[in-house]
């Protein structure tokens, strides 16, 4: 009889940790999926499809603005969650962070006309990559009405 009681909570425990690997697993990288359309990225519980036709701008930027965490993590040069910026009386929206490396570039995407978005990859040669496809995905305006 006591014997069944170690056993169930030796199940509990590899079960616990089993549950904490996955979460680092998912946490650890972004993983994004390109299709014919949109861009879809995935970090952990985070998940966001943005539609090369609602694309306004891409650019490289530095350092994420100060902002406040709505839900999300940092760790180590990780940063990632739903944040917003600083409220003033015109706006009220919330932004992406997808961060794998808090010390390269990272990527600006403003989409929907004000909504944003920042991401990167621990390997900046993938983060580049992933710009010049954005960039190229971002639809020029043609000049006429």
């Amino acid at each position: 009889m006591v014997q069944q009681g170690h056993r169930v909570w030796n199940v509990i425990i590899v079960f616990t940790v089993f549950i904490c690997l996955m979460a680092f697993l998912a946490h650890s990288k972004n993983w994004t999926k390109i299709e014919q359309d949109q861009v879809k990225i995935l970090s952990g519980f985070y998940y966001k499809k943005v539609k090369f036709s609602q694309m306004d701008s891409v650019v490289w930027v530095d350092k994420i603005p100060p902002m406040v965490r709505l839900n999300g993590f940092s760790a180590f040069e990780k940063e990632k969650g739903i944040f917003r910026e600083f409220k003033d009386s015109l706006t009220d929206k919330k932004v992406n962070v997808y961060v794998d490396n808090l010390l390269n570039q990272k990527i600006k995407l403003v989409y929907d006309d004000s909504l944003k978005l920042y991401i990167n990859y621990k390997d900046s040669v993938n983060t580049v990559k992933l710009f010049n496809l954005l960039q190229g995905k971002v639809e020029k305006p043609t000049g006429k009405e």
